[in-house]
């Protein structure tokens, strides 16, 4: 794995979701590095992936209510645990659960693996409530994938909140994850 600046050079081969996700940042003038890698299915490779890029990647869940009626990106720490319960009380939302695959590729166009806070440029209706644990807000980079889970992108957290999500339409909410047993 190598670390670039920037779209690839030779976008053959890549999925639409990712060249959009590229199109977008550049036409925001986000500055953004990244990193080409095979899906990473264990921590091991998350973490070779983490030391590439210079940042942990952030975890990022794909949440919806019993009812299916709201849905939620998660933004947090990849080292912290997920605990329903202490979410659902901060966003006054219970029986939390992990939205269905399809409900991803259809509000957010991206797949089981590849959750990122970029699909939110595909979220034109806003039926994605963003939500993102403090201390990812406290770091002066974050990592995260272009649509795709065989990239990887490294950009700053304030170019995100600042840029990014204003372009999108979207806001998000700070939560608070202690994320311990």
């Amino acid at each position: 794995m190598e670390l670039y600046d920037g779209r690839p050079q030779d976008m053959t081969g890549r999925l639409p979701r990712e060249v959009r996700t590229y199109d977008y940042l550049d036409d925001l003038g986000i500055k953004y590095q990244r990193t080409d890698h095979e899906a990473a299915d264990n921590m091991e490779a998350c973490n070779e992936i983490d030391a590439i890029l210079g940042v942990v990647i952030c975890k990022n869940l794909f949440l919806c209510n019993r009812q299916k009626t709201c849905f939620y990106l998660l933004m947090m720490p990849g080292d912290k645990k997920f605990k329903t319960k202490e979410l659902s009380a901060q966003i006054g939302s219970s029986r939390l659960s992990f939205a269905d695959p399809e409900d991803m590729l259809k509000y957010l166009d991206i797949e089981p693996g590849a959750v990122s806070i970029m699909g939110l440029m595909n979220d034109k209706d806003h039926q994605v409530n963003l939500l993102i644990d403090e201390d990812v807000l406290e770091g002066d980079y974050l990592g995260c994938h272009p649509c795709v889970c065989t990239s990887s992108l490294k950009m700053k957290t304030s170019d995100v909140v600042e840029k990014f999500l204003p372009s999108t339409g979207h806001t998000f909410q700070t939560v608070h994850l202690v994320g311990e047993d």
